[in-house]
């Protein structure tokens, strides 16, 4: 049974990109596909789908590249890059390109699917606005946006889940392993280390102090906790 959601899939690896076709058709997705980045723009201006998963290499075009020349024409749906390395996601710069999420790949099909579901449960809610207030702060996660009396913060694709996972288990001393598969996703590449630096960034973007953090706590020896108060 159809979904009603369209996703195109731009992939230049044939094989894979069979894969992820054969794969969504039988979840009741409608496909459409291209291996080529030329095409792809023509193809998400002219079709205009819910989902573009958008392989960052491609021949002819950049996914960063067909990203931005899309947003520029007014295309505003979802674009989730997949990316080799998980180290990409922090060229990965969500204002600059207009990126909405990313996967990494190889990635395992039922990561994948999951989660789209997460995508396509909120594209067809009708509330659109997930929105979380703690302290004198509003988090927009769709639009990886933080405003701070106002002011707007603009979060990395990285530091939005990070803190969308926070708010959404507050008050849960949340180790470092779970963390790091929420943020970076299956298989990850990723050390504690990356971790913890962007802990420190989202905290200078969050904390009063970020050297005396009230809100984003660590759990020494396990991990962090969000006190939502």
């Amino acid at each position: 049974m159809s979904k009603g959601i369209k996703i195109l899939i731009v992939e230049d690896d044939e094989n894979l990109r069979f894969l992820v076709v054969h794969r969504l058709k039988s979840e009741g997705y409608d496909v459409l596909e291209t291996g080529d980045g030329e095409l792809a723009v023509k193809t998400i201006m002219d079709e205009k789908p819910d989902i573009v998963l958008l392989d960052w290499m491609l021949p002819g075009k950049q996914g960063s590249d067909v990203c931005q020349e899309v947003r520029k024409q007014g295309f505003e749906n979802l674009i989730i890059m997949m990316t080799a390395k998980a180290q990409d996601v922090d060229k990965i710069d969500a204002y600059t390109f207009g990126v909405s999420d990313y996967v990494t790949k190889p990635f395992n099909m039922d990561v994948l699917v999951a989660m789209l579901e997460s995508k396509v449960k909120f594209l067809l809610n009708n509330d659109k606005s997930e929105i979380h207030r703690f302290g004198d702060m509003e988090h927009h996660p769709n639009i990886h946006t933080l405003y701070r009396s106002g002011r707007k913060i603009e979060l990395t694709i990285l530091e939005n889940r990070i803190l969308l996972y926070f708010l959404r288990n507050p008050n849960k001393v949340i180790n470092r392993d779970e963390l790091m598969l929420v943020v970076w996703g299956y298989n990850s590449d990723v050390n504690t280390r990356t971790l913890d630096m962007h802990i420190v960034r989202l905290r200078k973007k969050i904390e009063l102090n970020p050297d005396n953090p009230q809100l984003l706590q660590t759990v020494r020896g396990i991990g962090y906790r969000f006190n939502a108060g």
